[in-house]
């Protein structure tokens, strides 16, 4: 039984992972931990655990401290927090999945620029790998640390990697993302307190958000050529799930059939991938850790269209963390999942 540890327990990731993992087979949950005034159960903090999961959450102190118990640890802390950390896990010999943005960035100055802070761990950056299995399958299997993607990165790379890497579009990608509210986490500010956001749809952030290095990072790996991202991401007035459209200007012709069988056949093995015959919608993943994909062909335009959904807790967090574990593990990748 592998031993797991959870520090962040507090927001939506951390009550999502244990929803997760108390349905996995093949792991125990053998500590917690947050920023707390005491220790705290769990069901306390999260009131559909108990008398199903009433483990007490510990206060964190340290990274040495936290983790004695554990084979992996995830980490569900905030931006800039775990870079701190995972360093003294790691030394101790524990395997980390990490929910945060602070290894997803190969370049330390990329990440200073994006999130206005020196990166303290810049020697694991080379080793850290980018968590998305339909991609990095191989690495992840015998990785330390994994950065877990961001749930918008998710639904655009998933949704362009077959084009990008065929070479048959313009590297230059125009995304119009929308999101549930939980996206933003779990502290309120005045853009998404219930009252501003119900019954109102707003876009923010728009060429400005902290993942679009992230998204250029993994689309240019992908081209072999320096990719731009054209990003505006929007909130919708709903808790969970996630929708981008792309746009890409073709390079090369194609038709409507050759490009539903390039992803059918990009995507063939990869069990939480689904390619529709229609324009995917949030309620169809919600919970779940599936990514639903439908591309299209504008011909008026020279233009190819795709859509991708997600649920932004599941495959844009929690559970492609656990599918992550899954593959380190050598375990089938849905267990838990499914």
């Amino acid at each position: 039984m592998l031993k797991i540890g959870i520090l962040g327990i507090t927001g939506y990731a951390g009550a999502e992972l244990i929803q997760i993992l108390l349905k996995h087979p093949e792991v125990q949950i053998t500590e917690m931990a947050a920023r707390l005034d005491k220790p705290t159960p769990i069901s306390n903090i999260f009131g559909q655990f108990k008398k199903r999961f009433d483990m007490e959450c510990q206060v964190f102190k340290d990274a040495q401290s936290f983790g004695m118990t554990c084979d992996l640890i995830f980490l569900a802390l905030p931006h800039k927090t775990s870079m701190s950390l995972v360093p003294e896990f790691l030394k101790a010999g524990k395997r980390v999945v990490d929910l945060s943005a602070d290894f997803r960035l190969r370049d330390a100055g990329v990440y200073s620029q994006w999130y206005h802070e020196e990166h303290t761990a810049p020697s694991l950056l080379s080793e850290a790998v980018y968590g998305l299995p339909e991609l990095y399958q191989d690495r992840i299997k015998n990785a330390r640390l994994i950065a877990n993607p961001g749930c918008y990165p998710t639904t655009v790379i998933l949704g362009c990697a077959p084009l990008i890497k065929q070479k048959i579009v313009k590297l230059e990608i125009i995304v119009d993302s929308k999101s549930g509210i939980s996206g933003a986490g779990k502290t309120p500010s005045p853009t998404t307190h219930f009252v501003n956001r119900y019954e109102n749809f707003t876009a923010y952030n728009i060429g400005v958000h902290r993942h679009i290095p992230e998204m250029e990072q993994e689309l240019s790996m992908l081209a072999g050529s320096e990719v731009r991202v054209i990003f505006s991401p929007h909130l919708l007035p709903i808790n969970r799930g996630m929708l981008s459209t792309m746009y890409l200007t073709l390079e090369k012709e194609i038709t409507q059939d050759d490009l539903s069988s390039l992803y059918q056949g990009f995507y063939q093995d990869e069990p939480f991938i689904r390619i529709l015959d229609k324009i995917p919608q949030t309620a169809d993943v919600r919970e779940t850790n599936y990514c639903d994909i439908w591309v299209n062909l504008d011909k008026r335009t020279n233009k190819v269209i795709i859509v991708s959904a997600i649920d932004n807790l599941t495959k844009g967090a929690s559970g492609q963390a656990v599918q992550n574990m899954n593959i380190m593990y050598g375990w089938d990748e849905t267990i838990g999942l499914v």
